[in-house]
């Protein structure tokens, strides 16, 4: 409707650029990019002036992702009008967007000349700085920008024309970036600094961190003090005065015998002084009206401080143990109590841990009642301390310690915990959490220990245990993020889908947790959910680069300069995500994997794409790891959580395993590149051709292949086991197991094969025609050989337990890449050939006989493809196997045995199962269809 009554405004008025920018705005909305395109180029090169034609172009050209060409716009509209503020001020944000910063200083600067207002400077200046961090060299950005942007700013100082707090946030920004603290020092404590007031101790915090960069540790230390003394809560200010004591003890530094201390006042300077200080801040505290964690806690810092400069005894701090518990006497209700405690445990000795666990709990209010033997928390109180205790348990190692008869009764007894602490949270909303939902997750956790010591049941128990808990508290995040592990980690993706929407994940969040979704989806054959999952991650990148520069603008118009930076760093930091380089490649993979020679012509697919196979454009040396990997709540010891080498070595499998896919990707976008029937034995045309470059550009990629696959295997070898709520691991054990890729390689292989026969022609390359026709025999064996990797049931029923075989489902969905990859390479072979046949049966006609032989070739293709064709035929017979199986399968009737279900969790049980079996169900019928559709594509393949 747009478009047509904005036609219907042309007719009158031809020249009404308005009408006909919005009428492109509705063109590019429809879809009609270069229709959209072309009429805006028209208004934009009439160079109009009018508010509204420019306004509705930004919008326009702002969809379309060109934001340089507003840029032109109002350089022209400046040019035409040189007095308006308004045009003046668009161009400097359009530089903006476009990180023109060098343009920007000097827009700034003619705005500045127009309207002499301060904002208008401190964006030049602003732009200096910019300049400066994006220098490549950082010599010129210390003797050039920062200098010049230093002595705009000390012009207006001088002439005292600084009017707003931003105004001296840049200023500090500056001298901090040229390493000038003690002048920052200045502006801060000077008159200038009196204008830092909108955050919290802007001013008291910008004085710290210059203390520190100067090493001035008496002022840090009066400071802090001073601080802590007005709030003795502020954690930050007791690392500070710590760190200050004991550098002026390392020191040996006395205070100046007449004069202050510092400027900042008293300062401290023994470790006697420091003990009399937290004393005092907790003689402080019993006096205060509500209860402060600082001061208990800093007692503890500072005995593990002394402990480990091995001087703790003289000082009588008292005993860990009893301050501990002490101070759980004191906050053991409140949900932080654990985390508070988690960070000194290891003041305990290990001999202590259960005698420290059993003095906890016997200052915990329980009484047993008629119908529990257990005695049971009468209110929310009792119930978080409890919770805390049980925590710490976990913590110290002492539910680890325990067989699988005990482990099994503490997961009974955290249940029954559980259940009964649901009485507390009846009046709860259903997005608020229950009080005893931790029972729950550490039920589980008992559970997966379990289960990685073999028991198989285990599993089932978790999933059940989680859904009942998910069905109490349905906002439960940790619940879901469990739930997701484990069902991937079965090999069934179907429930995940929607338990991830649930999440809600917002913004960010697609970066951070988008793995636990991306990794399994297409891997598990949930391709119409993979591509569902890949769009959203690749929205939200996508988005962030137009979003960012909008983040920026707003910055500059309301002075926040110091973010700017951050925006900008934070904008890279999602353009050279490892997540994002992975669903990029995934994505095109499995749009190949679903469409090429199915609905389009593969050439025309990567066409579409804009693939190819010389552009690399993963920023491998800037690869950055923002998965969560903590994200999962967890009660481990040191020893068996996830650690610093786990993340390192998480980071490079991910990345060896991008390259692999990488790589395949960009061999398969140059195959369409090599079907140019070419002049056999005419070197002048082939180079003409450009065919001979993509054919050394395809063994070049496979030579990387090669190495990437050389070094993943390297790894390999290593058998890292991750922790169970620690990293996933890749599919690239998977990759090399089960021989996907020894067949991968070797189609890649045969391509330059078949490349040199189409050169030779086939008069004298019988050599070449042999190797091709064993290349085709070993093809169809090691096709075979994967082929028998994936028979056997998914689910199969032992001892009236489940047992799952995700590693077939995985190793279907690599067969169905496989033999896509080597129908396209078939079709390549085909364009080769056919010209070559009806070539010679020309030739066969002119002679008029009947004796011309037939080259070898031409039989092992054909039998090739017979081959082909019958292989996946026992396929999809395979698979209509596993899916009558599938649908018989009478999962509900297995009675769990010798895990004591009550009723209501047999209910859930049955739930978790049925899911289980749907999604393999799913994975079957969808794997079965696309290779239908394969199959479909293989018997057109007839030379």
């Amino acid at each position: 409707m747009a478009i047509q009554q904005a036609d219907k405004l042309l007719k009158k008025h031809k020249d009404l650029h308005c009408a006909k920018v919005l009428k492109a705005i509705g063109l590019q909305r429809t879809g009609k990019q270069d229709e959209a395109y072309a009429l805006a180029q028209e208004v934009a090169a009439l160079e109009p002036t009018d508010d509204n034609s420019l306004q509705a172009l930004t919008i326009l050209y702002r969809e379309m992702h060109r934001p340089e060409l507003v840029t032109k716009l109002y350089e022209a509209a400046v040019k035409k009008v040189p007095n308006s503020e308004e045009y003046h001020s668009h161009l400097f944000m359009a530089y903006a967007r476009v990180g023109e910063y060098k343009k920007m200083q000097q827009a700034g600067m003619a705005l500045y000349k127009i309207v002499p207002k301060n904002p208008y400077y401190f964006w030049s200046v602003m732009s200096l700085i910019m300049q400066s961090i994006s220098a490549q060299d950082e010599n010129l950005s210390k003797t050039m920008f920062l200098p010049l942007a230093e002595r705009m700013v000390e012009k207006m100082v001088k002439e005292d024309k600084i009017e707003a707090e931003a105004e001296v946030e840049l200023y500090y920004m500056i001298l901090e970036r040229l390493e000038k603290y003690k002048e920052a020092l200045d502006v801060v404590r000077g008159k200038l600094g009196e204008k830092l007031t909108s955050e919290l101790q802007s001013r008291e915090n910008k004085c710290m961190a210059m203390y520190k960069k100067l090493c001035r540790w008496p002022e840090c230390n009066a400071l802090s003090r001073r601080l802590l003394l007005k709030n003795s809560d502020d954690w930050q200010f007791y690392i500070t005065y710590f760190d200050s004591v004991f550098q002026l003890i390392d020191e040996s530094w006395t205070p100046p015998p007449e004069e202050e201390h510092s400027l900042e006042g008293e300062v401290h300077y023994s470790i006697e002084q420091a003990v009399k200080f937290i004393e005092e801040r907790i003689t402080e505290e019993s006096k205060s009206s509500r209860p402060l964690r600082g001061p208990y806690l800093a007692k503890l810092e500072l005995i593990r401080r002394l402990r480990y400069r091995g001087c703790n005894d003289e000082y009588k701090l008292g005993d860990p143990e009893e301050l501990m518990f002490q101070y759980f006497k004191k906050f053991g209700d409140k949900p932080c109590c654990f985390t508070d405690l988690k960070v000194f445990v290891d003041l305990l000795p290990s001999s202590q841990y259960t005698k420290f666990i059993s003095q906890l709990l016997e200052v915990i209010p329980l009484s047993a009642t008629a119908e529990s033997e257990i005695a049971l928390p009468a209110d929310i109180k009792a119930l978080q301390q409890h919770l805390c205790v049980v925590q710490l348990s976990r913590l110290l190692g002492i539910y680890h310690a325990m067989d699988k008869k005990q482990k099994l009764a503490v997961v009974r007894e955290l249940m029954l915990r559980y259940r009964h602490g649901l009485e507390f949270g009846k009046s709860c909303l259903k997005t608020e959490l229950q009080f005893s939902d931790y029972y729950c997750l550490l039920a589980v956790h008992l559970l997966l220990d379990l289960w990685l010591e073999g028991e198989e049941t285990a599993v089932w128990q978790c999933l059940t245990l989680l859904e009942e808990g998910l069905s109490h508290s349905p906002s439960n995040a940790q619940f879901k993020l469990l739930l997701i592990r484990i069902y991937c980690r079965l090999g069934a993706f179907e429930p995940v889908a929607e338990l991830y929407s649930s999440l809600d994940a917002k913004h960010i969040q697609h970066d951070t947790i988008g793995y636990l979704l991306t990794r399994y989806a297409e891997a598990l054959g949930h391709y119409a959910a993979a591509s569902q999952s890949c769009n959203f991650a690749l929205r939200f990148f996508h988005s962030n680069q137009k979003d960012t520069s909008e983040y920026i603008i707003q910055a500059y118009k309301y002075g926040a300069f110091e973010k700017i930076p951050e925006f900008i760093a934070f904008r890279n930091r999602l353009n050279s995500s490892l997540h994002f380089a992975q669903v990029r490649t995934e994505r095109m993979l499995l749009d190949l994997l679903l469409e090429a020679n199915i609905s389009t012509s593969l050439e025309e697919s990567i066409k579409s794409m804009s693939l190819s196979p010389e552009e690399d454009d993963i920023p491998w040396k800037d690869l950055r790891d923002n998965r969560d990997l903590t994200v999962l709540f967890n009660w481990d010891p040191k020893d068996r959580d996830i650690s610093e080498e786990h993340r390192k070595l998480s980071l490079e499998e991910e990345t060896m395993w991008l390259r692999i896919r990488s790589l395949t990707l960009r061999l398969v976008s140059g195959l369409p590149t090599l079907s140019h029937t070419i002049q056999p034995k005419n070197s002048e045309k082939t180079a003409e051709n450009g065919v001979s470059s993509k054919i050394d550009t395809i063994r070049s990629l496979l030579q990387q292949l090669e190495a990437a696959v050389d070094s993943g295997k390297k790894f390999l070898e290593q058998k890292i086991q991750y922790p169970v709520l620690g990293p996933p691991p890749t599919r690239m054990a998977g990759f090399f197991s089960n021989g996907s890729c020894q067949c991968q390689t070797s189609l890649f292989y045969l391509v330059s094969d078949i490349y040199e026969l189409d050169t030779n022609g086939l008069e004298d390359s019988a050599e070449i025609q042999e190797r091709i026709g064993n290349s085709f025999k070993s093809l169809v064996e090691r096709l075979t050989d994967l082929f028998n990797k994936c028979k056997g049931d998914l689910i199969e029923v032992r001892d009236g337990t489940l047992k799952t075989h995700p590693n077939l489902l995985e190793n279907l969905v690599f067969f169905v890449e496989t033999i896509s990859i080597a129908l396209w390479v078939s079709s390549y072979c085909d364009s080769v050939l056919r010209p070559f046949k009806s070539n010679l049966q020309k030739k066969k006609k002119k002679k008029k006989e009947s004796s011309v032989a037939m080259p070898p070739v031409f039989t092992h293709f054909l039998d090739y493809v017979t081959e082909l064709q019958t292989l996946t035929s026992n396929v999809i017979d395979h698979i209509k196997g596993l899916e009558i199986i599938l649908t018989a399968l009478k999962v509900e009737e297995l009675s769990l045995k010798d895990t004591l279900l009550l009723q209501e969790e047999k209910k859930f049980t049955k739930t978790v199962q049925g899911k289980v079996q749907s999604s393999y169900h799913h994975s079957v019928q969808e794997i079965g269809e696309l290779l239908k559709k394969r199959l479909d594509t293989i018997k057109k393949l007839k030379i």
